[in-house]
């Protein structure tokens, strides 16, 4: 009988907590690297490059890869015969390592869980509640797999019942392309098939914990059904031409994985969870001996890749622009932003309608006219840093405020990542305005370009508050520019395009 202490649980999930947050697992940034050598688009290489740096100076500083820390996702695995030395439930034991881990004075990770959803949405501060699966299985250990899922990527999730007869590779293809680039790609697919709708969706997102493999399938060959599907999905999906960041190339996913389980004769649940290039999860197993030791892994296992902007980047001046100048910017550029902008995501956006419907103008401090916005919700700062890690939350989520932002505070421009929907990029066609691309995943080195940081309004927003960032060298992509012209929708047709040339 083996007796698994309380404290080992807690410690354990603390520490892997902090440990995700900071290190990528190694079979991603090895796949990343891969996809980074092979892409010809050169849009997609940059944003890989930002990924892969952004990767290595987060494992380095020991900081977290993406703002977004996650809401955390534990599987756990109890044996038979274990026996627990404890007060708490294994709910309230891995609450309390989330606790922990989020409130770490070396490394604090943001809070983003919201108690009573379909009401006030306050945040619980500590990034508790988890979500907790547990299975009683054979044996006298305890396995507990640990990720952290960010919302743009766990917002993504599709769910349907198919037919018994319906194609799962076809809809996966169909429906993909309508997810959007708020998932970060390249990343992973998780797809569960049968049991129930629940089952499905538990399985999915189970099967993102598993290694990747698909360059080693691919070399050996199928050997079932299951891994002739993951085959013919991983094709379809990277012939879309959807490519990092949505901008077009040929990585979309660097892997595609299946957990299926039998279902009714009637029935074919299927459900995807895509996982973002902030990827973040590790496994231990408790045998009743101490906490898990998790081994760091060595930098050196790294690639050494470079970014460097090209000759014909713009930088601009945020302090000074005007909408003539805006006017000039053309999709597709690289632009370097240095000057102050102002920052703010939906629950500011949602404050601000209010305001301005009840006649009660701006709050004190903030005023838009000729302005910049950034969509982001950093991680608190530790010792010298300005903010913490600070990427760009996905811009759609904003979409239904555009207008009145762009049409009644004077806003110029937009920051954040992934596409904007067709009613959003009317409105900045019309208001000639902007949206520039910030690279999701790379928040670590967006925020070493933050000079300056400070709150000016909504400060009980934690980090959804209003700051003003004094940037400098900013790197980001014109996505939208004054007339209309949408890169995630010119560069997945034209890869689209050039992939199926590349195949025939």
């Amino acid at each position: 009988m083996t007796v698994i202490r309380k404290d080992d649980v807690i410690d354990s999930v603390a520490d892997a907590l902090q440990y995700i947050s900071y290190y990528h697992p190694l079979d991603f940034v090895q796949a990343l690297e891969k996809a980074y050598n092979k892409e010809q688009s050169q849009a997609a290489k940059d944003a890989i490059a930002q990924i892969l740096i952004n990767s290595r100076m987060s494992a380095e500083g020991k900081r977290p890869i993406c703002q977004d820390t996650g809401i955390v996702t534990c599987f756990v695995k109890i044996g038979m015969n274990v026996q627990w030395d404890s007060d708490l439930t294994v709910q309230e034991m891995i609450d309390e390592g989330v606790r922990r881990a989020y409130n770490n004075p070396d490394n604090p990770l943001r809070a983003s869980i919201v108690s009573d959803p379909a009401g006030k949405r306050k945040n619980t501060r500590d990034n508790t509640p988890s979500v907790v699966h547990i299975d009683m299985v054979p044996g006298d250990k305890v396995e507990i797999q640990v990720a952290a899922k960010g919302g743009g990527s766990e917002n993504k999730t599709k769910m349907i019942m198919l037919n018994p007869s319906d194609d799962v590779a076809a809809w996966v293809e169909k429906t993909l392309p309508t997810m959007g680039a708020g998932w970060c790609p390249p990343g992973m697919l998780g797809i569960g098939i049968g049991g129930t709708a629940e089952k499905a969706a538990v399985l999915a997102k189970e099967s993102l914990m598993e290694h990747i493999d698909i360059q080693e399938l691919i070399e050996r060959g199928p050997e079932n059904a299951e891994e002739e599907l993951r085959l013919d999905i991983f094709n379809r999906v990277n012939r879309l031409g959807i490519g990092a960041q949505g901008l077009g190339g040929l990585t979309t996913v660097v892997d595609v994985k299946i957990k299926t389980a039998p279902t009714h004769a009637a029935s074919k649940p299927v459900c995807m969870i895509p996982n973002c290039a902030a990827t973040r999860h590790v496994h231990f197993t408790l045998d009743g001996t101490g906490p898990a030791d998790l081994q760091a892994p060595k930098l050196e296992d790294w690639p050494e890749v470079t970014w460097e902007v090209g000759d014909n980047v713009r930088r601009v001046n945020l302090d000074n622009v005007s909408r003539e100048d805006v006017l000039e910017w053309k999709t597709g550029e690289t632009v370097l932003l240095s000057g102050k902008i102002l920052t703010g995501r939906d629950a500011a956006h949602k404050r601000l309608q209010e305001m301005l419907k009840n006649g009660e103008g701006l709050p004190d401090g903030v005023d838009f006219n000729n302005r910049f916005i950034y969509y982001v919700g950093p991680v608190d700062a530790v010792g010298n840093e300005v903010v913490g890690p600070a990427g760009p939350t996905t811009s759609t989520r904003m979409d239904k405020f555009t207008d009145m932002m762009l049409g009644e505070t004077g806003l110029l421009g937009m920051i954040g990542k992934a596409e904007r929907g067709d009613a959003a990029i009317q409105s900045i066609k019309e208001h000639k305005a902007v949206y520039l691309m910030a690279v999701g995943g790379a928040a670590y080195l967006v925020a070493k370009a933050i000079k300056k940081s400070r709150v000016v309004a909504f400060e009980d927003l934690g980090m959804e508050a209003i700051y003003e960032f004094e940037v400098e060298d900013m790197p980001v992509t014109v996505a939208v520019d004054s007339t209309g012209a949408n890169a995630h929708q010119i560069g997945p047709d034209t890869w689209k395009v050039k992939i199926a040339e590349m195949d025939t």
